[in-house]
């Protein structure tokens, strides 16, 4: 493929657009379900049986934070899974039951937790709102609804550099104390709730009110400050949630471009899966270190008439892309990087390494990867942490203890990583729809047995 200076920008565009309109994990999800409606695919539930045919295009939500989308090929039988996984959550501060705090009889704060790491400090003096997911409870039964405040709401102030001279000597910040969202004057007290049923009314007006139900609540802070595409010569995009909704968009565009261009000799299932609860370890029931991909997997071999044996070569014959965002080497701390795996925006995908499987890149994955980016003409590079230097998990090695694929690791390069408003390259979002398009229309990526049997 040809890149051009056009489709960087449409792309760029349009990532920041869907992270917009994707403040909580619940929304990317909700969004992603939207675009495979629009693409005839059909939601199948866990607790009813399945009925998978031919062609069929379908997919599945847990927890309504986690999305796994599956299609099948033309043939009554397949020989494995090309399977993509990125994550729909964001470091963030989770509102508290019970949240409002009044100070001094003047002012109206919310209680909040940390959710996930963060920088703490990007999150003070910018405008914020709440999103996430709330269950009324009532005489009609418990009923599910998004919530998006959509609104200016809160703050986060700093305290002024004259009642803190050492502000700008790597100060500490106290999350319980410090970090604490101004909600509005002594006049908002008792009001949150009662904002959060207004809207939730709006947001779907079809719906019965809630004004006298109760809520139980999943609810976050949301940096609103909207996208943007900046640079000398437009070479970079600024955004909250570039980690991981970066990769979580890639990833669902490739998959529905590929719709587009798979042969009728095409002999695997392709699965773009999304989890949450990455940037907390995972752990849930809708993480990646749940069940949920292989109980997904499973039932669709069970649909399709596969016996267990016939299952587990499938598996055996797969290949999982874990897309993660990359650390892209810092200007003003080039020594943070690594000596010579050094990536950089706007050079393409980051294949990431970790000698303790932090990363679950092998010598195998990184060889299929490579051929199919340059087979695309996709440009790409290396990551490694400094080994002084502690580096984070992700996905891939998460998801590989429930089942056992060959798996790469990999991402785009990005500064900022876990700011409220973090930055990553222009072309990159092209670069990785491209390489996974690549990942999904690939019928011979592995064998089984593997070259290593």
């Amino acid at each position: 493929m040809q890149f051009t200076d056009e489709q960087f920008k449409k792309d760029s565009e349009r990532l920041i657009d869907f992270i917009y309109k994707s403040p909580s994990p619940y929304h990317v999800v909700n969004n992603i379900a939207a675009v495979l409606n629009e693409n005839g695919f059909i939601r199948l539930s866990e607790g009813k049986a399945w009925k998978i045919n031919p062609s069929g295009r379908y997919y599945v939500i847990r927890g309504g934070s986690s999305i796994i989308a599956f299609n099948m090929p033309k043939a009554e039988s397949y020989k494995g899974y090309n399977i993509t996984a990125s994550h729909s959550d964001s470091p963030s501060f989770k509102i508290k039951e019970n949240p409002e705090i009044t100070t001094d009889k003047h002012y109206i704060s919310l209680n909040v937790e940390k959710y996930g790491g963060m920088i703490m400090s990007t999150w003070l003096d910018r405008p914020l709102s709440v999103a996430g997911y709330a269950v009324a409870i009532g005489r009609s039964g418990i009923k599910e609804y998004l919530v998006n405040a959509d609104k200016d709401l809160l703050v986060i102030p700093n305290l002024a550099i004259h009642m803190n001279r050492s502000v700008n000597d790597n100060t500490s910040l106290n999350p319980q104390k410090d970090m604490l969202p101004l909600f509005g004057d002594i006049n908002a007290k008792d009001n949150f709730d009662e904002y959060i049923k207004s809207c939730i009314q709006s947001e779907d007006k079809d719906k019965e009110s809630v004004a006298d139900e109760s809520l139980t609540t999943e609810l976050f802070l949301y940096n609103r400050e909207k996208g943007r595409i900046w640079g000398c010569n437009d070479e970079y995009i600024s955004a909250p949630r570039l980690d991981d909704i970066q990769c979580a968009y890639s990833s669902l565009m490739a998959y529905i471009k590929a719709l587009g261009e798979i042969s009728d000799d095409y002999d695997k299932v392709n699965v773009c899966c999304v989890f949450n609860n990455e940037e907390v370890g995972s752990t849930t029931m809708q993480g990646a270190d749940s069940t949920f991909l292989s109980d997904v997997l499973e039932r669709i071999s069970i649909a399709y008439g596969l016996d267990r044996e016939k299952y587990m070569m499938a598996i055996a014959s797969s290949y999982m892309v874990s897309a993660d965002n990359a650390h892209a080497v810092h200007p003003n701390h080039t020594d943070k990087a690594d000596l010579t795996n050094r990536p950089y925006m706007n050079e393409g995908i980051v294949i990431k390494f970790n000698g303790n499987q932090k990363y679950t890149t092998d010598s195998v994955s990184y060889a299929i990867f490579k051929d199919i980016c340059d087979k695309r003409n996709v440009p790409y590079q290396t990551y490694a942490n400094r080994s002084d230097i502690a580096g984070g998990s992700t996905l891939g090695n998460i998801s590989n203890s429930h089942v056992s694929v060959n798996t790469v690791d990999i991402g785009l390069a990005q500064l900022a990583m876990h700011s409220a408003y973090e930055t990553a390259g222009a072309k990159d979002t092209t670069y990785m729809i491209e390489a996974l398009t690549g990942v999904f229309l690939s019928c011979l990526l592995y064998t089984s047995p593997s070259p290593r049997d």
